[in-house]
């Protein structure tokens, strides 16, 4: 059983000096290839350093580069020169993360909308997929996508946990959806289990988003309390349980859509 995690931070400090030991417990779980997630311009140059440094093979480590919404205000006149020349890499899969944050608002809306638009603009000229990240949104992140989805090549809406009105507005766009280990929480995941029987094979992903979102159903619990993306199969089994699917065929379709989403290539 082999799986793909679409976004992992291993640009994160709490990583820093364990990457060796990582991608090994990483490997030992299955967990064949990894997207390593780009959040501004200088963590998306270190995340293709990363995978530039780990993977020389250049079959296991990718990366995305964008600027995230909460970075937002960081933009300048000259970001976009900066992004381009990271998406002209081999290893950079994708636009982002990019998005909007309407819950904790670190960047005004307005310039989340603004910034959002250039990555939209940069995705169709590179014709590179985006990999978006949406809190409290949807409806913004919806209409702003419906003017730029026919000219893109394809969008996946990392770490979903919204609800099922926004799941069913991203599916109409045929977006596809990242799920991480949110469904493995009690306290505030559990509205996401009725929904993932209607999301169709071949437009799921799963991610880690590590070192965040642990999932609490893990046990036994790293004493780290950081999630890492040999963890991922614990985001598996509970996709897989309320998908009333098993872990291998779970794995097989998520896999096997993250590839041709990223345009991954097997792994030798």
């Amino acid at each position: 059983m082999q799986l793909i995690d679409i976004g992992v931070n291993l640009t994160n400090s709490s990583f820093a000096g364990k990457h060796q030991d990582i991608l090994e417990r990483a490997e030992a779980a299955g967990v064949r290839q990894m997207l390593v997630t780009g959040t501004s311009l200088e963590g998306s140059e270190s995340a293709l350093a990363l995978c530039l440094q780990l993977d020389e093979s250049g079959q296991r480590l990718f990366s995305t580069a964008g600027i995230h919404p909460h970075d937002a205000s960081s933009w300048t006149a000259d970001s976009a020169r900066q992004l381009r020349a990271l998406l002209d890499q081999p290893r950079v899969r994708a636009v982002g993360e990019c998005g909007l944050d309407f819950n904790r608002d670190f960047s005004p809306r307005p310039q989340q909308e603004k910034v959002l638009e250039e990555h939209l603009a940069l995705a169709v000229e590179a014709q590179r997929p985006l990999f978006l990240h949406e809190r409290d949104a949807s409806g913004r992140l919806l209409a702003i996508l419906k003017h730029y989805r026919d000219q893109l090549p394809a969008a996946v809406v990392h770490c979903f946990t919204g609800e099922r009105e926004a799941l069913f507005g991203y599916l109409d766009l045929d977006l596809h959806i990242g799920i991480t280990g949110w469904i493995c929480d009690e306290r505030r995941g559990t509205h996401l289990h009725p929904l993932m029987a209607s999301i169709p094979a071949g437009r799921l992903m799963l991610e880690s988003d590590a070192p965040y979102l642990l999932p609490r159903s893990l046990r036994p619990k790293p004493k780290s309390g950081r999630n890492e993306p040999a963890y991922l199969p614990e985001v598996l089994r509970e996709v897989a349980r309320h998908r009333k699917e098993s872990p291998e065929v779970v794995a097989a379709h998520t896999s096997a859509c993250a590839r041709a989403f990223f345009g991954l290539p097997e792994r030798a």
